[in-house]
């Protein structure tokens, strides 16, 4: 549920930013090779997930609430996972493909935050977006394995929160403590 929920608030985000109605282009999140580029027909923008790691931000959590009979329950911290898309136009014409490419690029860097409006309820925390340096992911050697040519993109970094626990009972809390205390004798012990 974690990446297609991700995938479909990214879809949302450019759907509503960019000038891509529907019947206009196709925001696409398949492998980008041969086989699929030759079938592209319209203008698409392409987040193709090729990694997913653990994320050196912290844990979220633990969380604790109130479920529908009144109990509390609680769960422990959730990791941290980043997402990495490598994000391309596709268009007629190389000036075009840019084009687009710059508007995905400007409507993604205006967001840290991924908004609450294209959020799905189903994710456990914010959605954060940023820019992998190009050291760290190289993107020709990502459209190296896909077999195909070198294509302008950017990669887009996702870290988002994995819902890798159930909730669980809470323990009921102690509120009183029976039983007798016995004095301990005086002096020195054997």
């Amino acid at each position: 549920m974690l990446i297609p929920a991700v995938e479909d608030g990214l879809e949302k985000l450019l759907r509503s930013t960019l000038p891509l109605p529907v019947e206009q282009g196709d925001i696409s999140f398949d492998s980008p090779n041969n086989t699929w580029s030759a079938q592209v027909n319209r203008l698409t923008v392409n987040l193709f997930l090729y990694g997913v790691s653990r994320s050196g931000q912290p844990h979220r959590g633990p969380a604790q609430r109130t479920n529908g009979s009144g109990a509390l329950e609680r769960r422990r911290a959730l990791p941290m996972v980043e997402l990495s898309y490598m994000v391309s136009a596709w268009a007629g014409s190389t000036r075009d493909e840019h084009l687009l490419l710059g508007d995905a690029l400007a409507r993604l860097l205006a967001h840290q935050v991924l908004p609450a409006q294209h959020t799905s309820s189903a994710l456990q925390s914010s959605v954060q977006l940023s820019l992998a340096d190009d050291e760290k992911v190289r993107p020709r050697d990502v459209w190296g394995g896909l077999g195909g040519t070198l294509k302008a993109s950017f990669t887009l970094l996702v870290t988002v929160a994995a819902d890798a626990y159930d909730w669980e009972a809470e323990a009921p809390q102690v509120t009183t403590v029976l039983g007798t205390a016995v004095p301990m004798p005086a002096g020195p012990r054997p």
